[in-house]
């Protein structure tokens, strides 16, 4: 039977196609792949020949999706510790320098971004993105392809990225490299530079992970076709799939945002243990993960809570409409319709190393201004209906979510990642009381940096360049 894409996938007892399929995908895109320790590697080929040698020869070293969650169920067991993650991802300009016909090119119709560039000037403009004049340095060329490798231990990256370069040849370019580490909190949660839980929300495509989870307000299964494109290059695409990469550097003013906190609840006169929820109202969470719109405080559950809705709170009293999680996935109660469509796989990693302690808050001299970030990573099937849709329609939208009740102010731009003008915002002074009011928004404290769309091919495709 073909793979069906209406719905999860049941890995375990996958037969025919779809049992092809998972020995031919690439690992992180349906289950994310530990990788507290990343090398990004931005390749540029100046020869088809050397370049598809390179890509053969660095599919080699790959394992596939099925021999990932193999390792997954092995290390539950028995503490079998699994093999590095190598992915590698190709721009439209990639495919083209290797001579891939212009028909055999995924598209998947909606994806018209991975086309252009997200160096080009349509899609600078339409996710109101700095120009690329102030992008990093390899970012603002013509990048081929990207090779991803992770691990848990930083010994074991670093051996399988200097296999990889080995192999390079003059005419196999290494633009630049991006070195990303994973930060966590005291109870191992990962989080991001800002001191908050990140990656808990995310989209699940098997059934095994979806059993585990609580969803009486929110179900996280999502069907594979909103991750899985057939992979049209490759020798069977009806049996070998892809999907597309989101890749972006975004630079956290660490401080900036701190001090915003502290202004925010000096304004809403919040005192004592309250004062925390003055960054809650700004990510939707508190920094333990707890959301906001589910409690007044922070509650430390473990695991943390994801089965949560926005239906008691349709105006705004707890989580305001601003809130990075509410603005990013409005779990179906800002237009009425299907907003699930729009969602994708996030799999990004901190990045650049501190001074400071990213858990506790060192005096604002300490804390950077700049040299960390995340390593936004993203897997999606249409990437202009998935990420370029959240980031322009959703994020950068000061009139999203439309739903507001009558008289209140427009939401404001998403108050994390929100690019462009930032009208001044409505918090709730108290919290479920309908004592709002308006303040200054948040300032701008993440940049992005730079950034390219790829496809993740099958490795049966990379294999037989």
């Amino acid at each position: 039977m073909p793979v069906d894409l209406s719905k999860p996938l049941a890995w375990k007892t996958a037969t025919g196609d779809t049992s092809a399929m998972l020995s031919q995908l690439q690992p992180n895109i349906v289950k994310a792949h530990v990788r507290t320790h990343m090398r990004i590697l931005l390749v540029q080929f100046s020869d088809k020949a050397e370049g598809r040698a390179f890509l053969r020869a660095v599919a080699g070293k790959m394992k596939s999706a099925k021999k990932h969650l193999l390792e997954v169920e092995r290390f539950r067991e028995n503490g079998m510790v699994g093999t590095p993650y190598v992915g590698v991802g190709l721009t439209f300009a990639g495919y083209e320098k290797l001579g891939i016909a212009v028909a055999k090119i995924p598209s998947n119709g909606f994806s018209g971004p991975f086309r252009s560039s997200m160096r080009s000037a349509d899609s600078v403009a339409a996710l109101a993105d700095p120009p690329v004049s102030s992008w990093e340095e390899p970012f603002r060329h013509t990048v081929h392809a990207v090779v991803l490798v992770g691990d848990a231990t930083l010994l074991s990256v670093q051996r399988k990225r200097d296999e990889i370069t080995a192999l390079m040849t003059p005419k196999v370019k290494l633009l630049g490299q991006e070195l990303a580490l994973g930060q966590h909190n005291a109870r191992g949660d990962g989080i991001e530079h800002f001191g908050y839980i990140d990656g808990r929300s995310q989209p699940l495509f098997l059934s095994d992970e979806i059993s585990a989870e609580p969803k009486a307000h929110w179900n996280p299964a999502f069907a594979l076709g909103r991750i899985l494109v057939k992979d049209s290059a490759a020798p069977n695409p009806t049996q070998q799939f892809g999907s597309f990469f989101v890749l972006r550097k975004l630079e956290q003013n660490v401080r900036a945002f701190h001090e915003a906190e502290k202004a925010l609840a000096d304004t809403l006169g919040l005192s004592g243990e309250d004062r925390k929820r003055a960054g809650a109202t700004i990510v939707g969470r508190f920094r333990d993960g707890t959301a906001l719109t589910a409690h007044s405080k922070a509650i430390g559950e473990s695991p943390i809570p994801n089965d949560f809705d926005y239906d008691k709170d349709a105006k705004g009293d707890r989580c305001p409409f601003h809130g990075h999680i509410r603005k990013t996935n409005p779990r179906e109660s800002a237009t009425g319709s299907d907003e699930r469509q729009h969602l994708m796989a996030r799999r990004g990693q901190t990045f650049g190393a501190r001074t400071d302690d990213v858990n506790a808050q060192a005096p604002s001299a300490a804390q950077p201004t700049g040299g960390v970030g995340l390593m936004f990573m993203a897997f999606n099937s249409e990437i202009d209906n998935q990420f370029a849709f959240t980031q322009s329609a959703w994020a950068n939208s000061s009139s999203f979510p439309f739903n507001i009740p009558a008289g209140r102010p427009e939401p404001g731009l998403d108050q994390v990642i929100g690019q462009g003008a930032r009208p001044k915002a409505e918090c709730p002074v108290k919290w479920d009381k309908p004592t709002n009011k308006t303040v200054a928004a948040a300032p701008q404290t993440v940049t992005m940096k730079g950034g390219e769309y790829f496809f993740m091919p099958a490795i049966a495709f990379l294999k037989a360049l």
